[in-house]
């Protein structure tokens, strides 16, 4: 069922019945089941205490909520806990009834800033290029990576993977290294080629490619970690003329997203979509939170409806000192309110050190944390495990967002999962307890939450069966 809580399973819920799940700033709550509520005829609260839902006002389907299972997070799940405690902790991430059932993964193509080393699939000596791509290789992700993929997919068979390069083969740059710079023209069909080769090499190991994104983070080059420059109109070419194609001709259908950098280069996104040949092979635009105001992902959507969005990278850290909580959960409610089908955190995985990482960001936070200070080594949930589960728990890829009215210090989102059950994600921002009423289908229930606490609201109407709990 669908209300199937970490502390065991709730009893179906009726047409009358809210169960509410709750998790506050403190984590004293930490999704934590509430005592249900019950609709009635009881007259409205005021105007601005009021979350009217419309189920039919559908918009966005959701395709689920994750992170990135990193060199770093898979060589600390795989080498530095025992097989029964990885299972727990891969159960904990992907079950949808033990854990926060997460349906997304996206996997750096390489290296990144969250690896124990900067490394491509083809990579030469200075000086000798590979344009053949003859060289071309998956083995070093054999180690830790594709393993712990497995482990996942085998907890998880609906997750959904997204591949991203940080940069290509430094041979295919100038200047020739992994550290900044460009790709050179005379390079884009081999650039192409090494997605293809990824994507097929990746299947033949048994991990599906969902989709991809053509580079990390296209606006910043990055001094100590891999990162590659690549304009709007040079993604532009590169995805009309070269990947597209390359797609088309190996009859590759997974989905391509254009940008994948932050909320406030939107025209970055417009330049690319905005070109018909190109926009023919784009399933739509992946955004970063690292700056601009999500309202740009609607931006986007006005300019390109039949294109999708995704929240593909955000990640907490030390620098959020006692916003960490806040900050996730108006990620979560913000993107998707804002046509995300996805919302995706950065490092699945880091130790209590912020550990390992290839520089970058040495204070980064993981979805978990592997303890490897303690005997024997164990892991524990961050703030953003419990703020994630909180919507991937409850909200199942392949729900609508629905309509929700906005209240008064309340953040909120509503969704339809496919089982016709409906999810209410409401967050008080305030500094002090609040009751407002949920409307639905002419009848109210008042709900009461305390300060800096995520809820989330779970009702059956009469005739829906529940998501099955596999």
């Amino acid at each position: 069922m669908l209300a199937t809580f970490l502390a065991g399973v709730v009893p179906f819920l009726s047409a009358q019945s809210i169960q509410i799940t709750t998790t506050s700033g403190d984590l004293r709550q930490a999704l934590s089941p509430q005592p249900p509520v019950t609709f009635s005829a009881a007259p409205s609260a005021p105007a601005n205490a009021r979350i009217v839902i419309d189920p039919t006002q559908r918009f966005q389907q959701i395709d689920g909520f994750g992170a990135s299972l990193t060199d770093s997070a898979a060589w600390l799940l795989e080498t530095r806990l025992t097989a029964a405690t990885r299972q727990k902790a891969m159960r904990s991430l992907f079950d949808f009834n033990e854990g926060i059932g997460l349906t997304i993964l996206r996997q750096p193509m390489g290296g990144t800033d969250l690896a124990r080393s900067h490394y491509t699939y083809d990579d030469t000596p200075r000086g000798k290029k590979d344009p053949a791509l003859a060289h071309f290789s998956i083995a070093r992700d054999e180690e830790v990576i594709l393993p712990a993929l497995r482990e996942a997919l085998d907890v998880q068979p609906v997750i959904k993977i997204i591949g991203t390069p940080w940069s290509a083969p430094a041979w295919m740059k100038t200047p020739e290294s992994f550290f900044g710079g460009k790709l050179r023209p005379e390079n884009y069909a081999a650039f192409a080629q090494y997605f293809v080769k990824y994507i097929q090499s990746y299947q033949a190991a048994g991990i599906p490619i969902w989709a991809v994104t053509l580079q990390n983070e296209p606006l910043y080059e990055p001094t100590d970690y891999m990162g590659m420059k690549m304009t709007a109109a040079e993604q532009r070419d590169v995805l009309r003329d070269h990947v597209g194609p390359a797609f088309a001709k190996a009859g590759l259908t997974t989905k391509i997203m254009v940008y994948d950098h932050n909320w406030e280069h939107p025209e970055y996104a417009a330049t690319v979509l905005g070109d018909a040949r190109a926009a023919q092979y784009a399933a739509g635009t992946a955004y970063h939170c690292y700056e601009g105001k999500v309202e740009e992902q609607s931006t986007t959507h006005a300019q390109f409806p039949d294109k999708d969005i995704w929240e593909t990278e955000c990640s907490g850290g030390k620098w959020q000192k006692d916003r960490a909580f806040s900050l996730t959960a108006e990620l979560v409610i913000g993107a998707t309110r804002n046509w995300a089908r996805a919302v995706v955190l950065w490092g699945l995985a880091l130790d209590e050190d912020g550990n390992p990482h290839a520089g970058g960001c040495g204070t980064c936070r993981g979805v978990i944390t592997v303890d490897d200070k303690a005997q024997p080594t164990t892991f524990h949930p961050t703030v953003d495990y419990y703020v994630l589960g909180q919507a991937s728990k409850f909200v199942r890829p392949g729900a609508h967002r629905i309509a929700s009215s906005e209240a008064l210090g309340l953040m909120n989102v509503a969704f339809e999962n496919p089982d016709g059950s409906l999810a209410l994600l409401v967050l008080n921002t305030g500094n002090a307890a609040t009751t407002f009423t949920v409307e639905w289908q002419g009848r109210s229930a008042a709900i009461s939450l305390d300060a800096n606490t995520l809820a989330t609201l779970v009702w059956q109407p009469q005739g829906a069966e529940s998501i099955s709990s596999k």
